[in-house]
């Protein structure tokens, strides 16, 4: 028998999660000089890292040599802090989708159900059909919004999960505070809620006060992210928060020093650099205004966003992806969101936002 063939049931299927494309690899690819590629596909920072923890990773880089610390005494206590809560409250991980993987290994196995947002977040997929549990993808709204009422209806007596991205991801769109609250209290206690918030800290609207909600919802885990409103995406560093006994139960699949002393240490230092994180967010709102206009005067639909990047429909036919990629300009495509005719572009500079726009324009034109 070829070992593969002993692989487990759930994985013989399982496509893995596919990354926006790196700069070097679609430089290789089309011959074209890295420096001249813009990368508007994986919702990374349009100003690069926080000056603050590119100071501390520039102190810190002699240390490396040394393991972590385990139990990230120090980024506890300043995240701690930040959200009013106690330290044992916090899980951390080596990005917060390693918080979600935390969650499959607790929560998900064969006779367990989940429930998600149709063109939500596509690891909640990808984690259901890892662990072989049952799922069901409850349809959005016409503005692709997360149907609340319906997500709640979707919970069986064997629901273990549910899983609300906010501001979603790949769509942008946002659920107001009372929504979530009254989705939270009509959620069984015995169904784990995870609340997705990577984009929290830049969000365009006003979020949902979702920490003050741990110790009320014991039920209710918020994940937070580091990749996103401080640039650190590449040191993979996010984190979780619950009541003290759904964080300590999380904690016991986590492996010896997931987050590394580099990451850590750099986090720390973010969470005191705000204002890299309002100008972050002064950017994002500018050019998503930016992007609107243009788009409008195009005659391109959009979805009003929420977060650092925008959903724009394309016909599928003209291969919007691959004509701005071998125009130096890597967009994210949606048909693994069930999505083909839409593509996701992250805001970056006005530079970058500029050409990418200028070659849509070109590419549209030409049809």
């Amino acid at each position: 028998m070829n070992l593969l063939q002993k692989l487990g049931p759930n994985l013989s299927a399982l496509r893995p999660y596919e990354p926006g494309r790196p700069i070097e690899e679609v430089a290789r690819e089309l011959g074209l000089d890295p420096d001249s590629i813009v990368k508007l596909a994986s919702n990374e920072s349009a100003l690069g890292p926080s000056p603050k923890a590119m100071q501390a990773l520039e102190e810190a880089i002699g240390e490396c040599h040394l393991y972590p610390d385990g139990g990230a005494w120090e980024l506890r206590q300043a995240l701690s802090e930040e959200h009013g809560v106690a330290p044992e409250q916090l899980i951390l991980g080596n990005g917060s989708n390693e918080i979600l993987e935390f969650v499959g290994h607790c929560f998900m196995r064969g006779d367990t159900h989940v429930v998600f947002s149709a063109h939500a977040f596509v690891v909640y997929r990808l984690l259901a059909r890892m662990f072989g549990c049952k799922s069901t993808q409850v349809p959005m709204g016409a503005d692709l919004r997360h149907d609340l009422d319906a997500m709640a209806t979707a919970i069986q007596d064997d629901t273990s999960v549910v899983f609300v991205c906010n501001p979603n991801n790949p769509t942008g769109t946002a659920v107001a505070a009372d929504e979530l609250e009254r989705f939270c209290e009509c959620v069984p206690e015995d169904v784990l809620i995870v609340l997705d918030e990577a984009y929290a800290e830049i969000a365009l609207t006003l979020m949902p006060p979702s920490m003050d909600w741990v110790e009320r919802f014991p039920n209710l885990l918020v994940c937070r992210s580091f990749s996103k409103a401080y640039g650190l995406a590449g040191l993979r560093i996010g984190y979780g928060v619950a009541c003290q006994e759904l964080a300590t139960a999380l904690g016991k699949v986590r492996q010896p020093f997931n987050t590394n002393r580099l990451a850590q240490q750099a986090a720390v230092a973010a969470l005191s650099d705000q204002a890299f994180v309002t100008s972050s967010r002064e950017l994002y709102r500018s050019e998503k205004n930016f992007f609107e206009q243009q788009l409008t005067a195009m005659g391109v639909s959009f979805l009003p966003t929420a977060a650092n990047f925008i959903l724009i429909q394309v016909d599928a036919s003209l291969e919007p992806a691959r004509r701005l990629r071998e125009n130096g300009i890597i967009v994210r495509p949606m048909e693994v969101y069930d999505l083909p005719n839409h593509i996701r572009i992250t805001f970056g500079t006005r530079t970058e936002n500029l050409r990418c726009l200028n070659a849509l324009r070109d590419l549209l034109a030409e049809s």
